[in-house]
């Protein structure tokens, strides 16, 4: 059964535009990892400083591994843009 994982991000104020190009430098990284159904990057309408990510896995299993995917100098480049730590959960259909 896929599960769905639910990601949300907020950038330090102002910082909106520079957290959505990188999380758009990183979705192709995504997309290429094993179990990878589908990866989509949403930023909202009237908060562009707030960030979603929706993905769908084969697996938690799958998409835990694609986590060592994205290198480690990229995900440090990332913290300098977040307001917060990032928050996120899996999911299924029901």
């Amino acid at each position: 059964m896929a599960i769905t994982r639910i990601n949300q991000f907020e950038a330090k104020p102002g910082r909106g535009a520079d957290l959505r190009d990188f999380l758009q430098s990183v979705i192709g990284i995504i997309r290429n990892c094993a179990g990878c159904q589908s990866v989509d990057l949403l930023q909202a309408t009237e908060q562009p400083d707030k960030l979603a990510i929706i993905e769908v896995w084969d697996s938690v299993e799958s998409h835990q591994a694609a986590a060592s995917a994205i290198p480690p100098a990229k995900i440090q480049e990332a913290m300098a843009l977040f307001a917060g730590p990032p928050v996120g959960a899996y999911f299924v259909a029901v």
